[in-house]
């Protein structure tokens, strides 16, 4: 057999591949092309213009795991199969293996800067649904269901998962660059909050518009020192007529009282409930109580859910002096009723309320009441002496020492409402009619949140607080360093038995010691963050129970001493809060970062706690903060909180 008859076999064995071509009659596969000719038979001619050029070498390949194909004499074979290599990427947002950071600043500018990203471990769950779970399992007692089941944070991982994984103990070179501008600028830790046009001079906030005298009188001035006020509320009737108004008077500001009430009615007549507005760099927020609208108008960043609840505050206000039923009537008979006179005397309470909301209200921020912190025997002790010695009238007995509940005795299945604890403590402590009428008086009023529609009746009766031999310094008692005993009746007819019961009361108090105890527990006063936490970064904090609806703080001093410094903290706190509890948002934390503080707000089913730093501190730091904060509050909570009370 010749060479140019050779058989399909032994072409294969010459070249111990398949053919250059193998046509398959019985398969419906396209047939294969090699890329190289077959080589070419003895004795026959290949010229160099046949020669195909030589390939230019290959571009070396960063990949290391990269392997070419083997190209044979009959086509393009792939390599042998190897493991697949590991893959260098990650998840990431970013566009390459460098972080980008980027630092706002309060004016509103931005400085980014890359570094690169240091490889961690991921951060190990905190587990604290199963921790749930089992205690859910077992058998609780009656303080369970108030006690915080909040994991802890007593490994690195707990504090990664707390603060989402951004935490360590090495600082990252976003905060070395910032700590090294905070050492340029001269900042002290002392300057918590850097100076704030909106808050300037805000000293002059409660000033009265109309103490101008002489020449400096007149209408213009007048109007720029209303304008200038950063805060206004204003009630007015359906009709248009001024109810209340915290700064001004009806001739300074009528044309806009007239103006809110056209905007207001506009939109009542499209069917379409005005809620709120921004102008002129302040937030317009309306509410519509019945014949009534309550107007809030701030500049100080607060939300619209944060004025709504101020402005219910002064409308249950006013339902405390005139009851939902006499409200209604009046406007009934006459929508053009002026609720002035019926109100006449309550402007100071209403004034009062609005004032504190300006300067910043944590007890209507947060929706909860401070307690005074004292033992837990001690309080039982005060519980029980009220029961021992009340009267068959007596509906609510209350101790309240400088704005703080001591003790609380009530049926066994009626509570009292925050709110209308807020109404009593803002008579008492903060407008001074009360004390005025030599420290004892028989008040009817409405709980809006017990019975909105009749009142009960209150008998107050204030206490010496100072054992100072020096009647100077005895006079220099404030108003938070007050004791006062209140007892409420649905009686009218009471009162007598209400003031022997007040009698014996105090003389069982003095003779079992407890009173003393309240007096060294006002003396002492609250706190500071350091007793709490040594050495902690934190300068401030408030510890919520949810259950309980109480809450805890530490003293202002010696980082929040002043009223700016103050109005300054609180306006921290709205914001914190508002951004956890947006209508949309399900945060469990929320970390700040600014360039004068770090603050975080930390939210759980049974506790909310918000602590301020400050702008040096770190991220880690702050977090294992927070965790000693609620680790000594659920260790303390008998004796900073009232659970249950004393009921009969």
């Amino acid at each position: 057999m010749s060479d140019a008859t050779k058989s399909q076999s032994e072409l294969q064995d010459d070249h111990g591949d398949s053919p250059a071509v193998q046509p398959n009659p019985t398969s419906t596969a396209l047939p294969t092309i090699a890329l190289q000719k077959p080589e070419p038979e003895a004795g026959d001619h290949v010229s160099n213009e046949e020669k195909p050029p030589p390939l230019p070498p290959r571009p070396a390949r960063a990949d290391s795991h990269y392997q070419a194909p083997i190209v044979g004499p009959a086509g393009l074979r792939a390599p042998p199969s190897t493991a697949r290599p590991r893959l260098q990427a990650t998840a990431t947002t970013a566009v390459s293996r460098t972080d980008i950071h980027t630092h706002s600043y309060q004016d509103g500018s931005r400085e980014t800067y890359a570094a690169l990203k240091q490889s961690s471990p991921p951060p190990t769950s905190w587990g604290g649904w199963s921790s749930i779970k089992r205690l859910k399992s077992q058998e609780a007692s009656d303080s369970a269901s108030i006690r915080s089941y909040a994991p802890t944070l007593g490994t690195a991982g707990d504090v990664d998962s707390l603060l989402g994984g951004f935490s360590g103990q090495e600082q990252t070179s976003g905060w070395n660059i910032f700590n090294a501008q905070l050492k340029e600028t001269g900042l002290q830790h002392d300057d918590v909050f850097e100076e704030d046009m909106i808050l300037e001079n805000f000293d002059q906030e409660f000033d009265e518009i109309d103490a101008l005298e002489g020449e400096d009188r007149t209408e213009e001035k007048l109007l720029s020192r209303w304008q200038a006020k950063r805060k206004h509320f204003m009630i007015l009737s359906s009709a248009g007529k001024p109810v209340y108004i915290r700064h001004g008077d009806d001739n300074l500001i009528s044309g806009y009282v007239g103006i809110v009430q056209t905007i207001i009615s506009f939109y009542e007549g499209a069917q379409d409930q005005l809620r709120g507005f921004t102008a002129g760099g302040a937030r317009f927020v309306v509410m519509s109580q019945g014949p009534l609208y309550l107007v809030a108008i701030s500049k100080l960043g607060e939300s619209d859910l944060q004025l709504r609840v101020q402005l219910e505050a002064l409308y249950m206000q006013i339902l405390s002096t005139l009851t939902l039923p006499n409200l209604t009537h009046l406007f009934s008979h006459r929508p053009s009723t002026d609720l002035r006179r019926p109100l006449q005397g309550t402007e100071p309470l209403l004034s009062a309320l609005a004032d504190s909301f300006t300067r910043g209200s944590p007890p209507t921020l947060f929706s909860a009441l401070e307690c005074l912190r004292i033992r837990k025997s001690h309080r039982e002790v005060i519980n029980n002496t009220l029961l021992q010695k009340r009267c068959e009238s007596l509906l609510y007995g209350l101790v309240v020492a400088g704005g703080r509940l001591v003790s609380v005795v009530r049926p066994r299945r009626h509570s009292l409402h925050p709110s209308d604890l807020q109404l009593i403590f803002n008579m008492l402590f903060e407008a001074e009619g009360v004390k005025a009428g030599g420290g004892e008086n028989w008040i009817p009023l409405c709980l809006p949140g017990f019975n909105k529609n009749g009142y009960l009746y209150m008998y107050v009766s204030f206490l010496d607080v100072k054992e100072e031999k020096d009647p100077q310094k005895s006079s220099q008692a404030s108003r938070h360093d007050e004791i006062a005993v209140l007892l409420i009746s649905a009686n009218k007819e009471s009162f007598y038995d209400l003031r022997s019961m007040r009698d014996t009361v105090v003389e069982e108090l003095e003779q079992n010691g407890s009173m003393a105890i309240i007096r060294t527990a006002i003396r002492n006063g609250r706190f500071a963050a350091t007793d709490i936490v040594p050495g902690t970064v934190l300068y401030h904090f408030v510890y919520k129970s949810r259950a309980n609806v109480q809450f805890v703080m530490p003293s202002y001093e010696p980082h929040f001493t002043t009223l700016l410094a103050r109005r300054r903290l609180l306006s921290l706190y709205h914001t914190i809060h508002a951004g956890a509890h947006a209508k949309n948002a399900h945060l469990k934390v929320h970390h700040c970062i600014s360039r004068s503080s770090i603050s975080l707000a930390w939210i759980t089913p049974s506790f909310e706690l918000y602590c301020v730093a400050g702008p040096s501190a770190s991220r880690n730091a702050l977090a294992q903060s927070a965790n000693k904060v609620v680790q000594w509050a659920r260790r303390e909570e008998e004796r900073i909180f009232i659970i249950g009370g004393a009921v009969f």
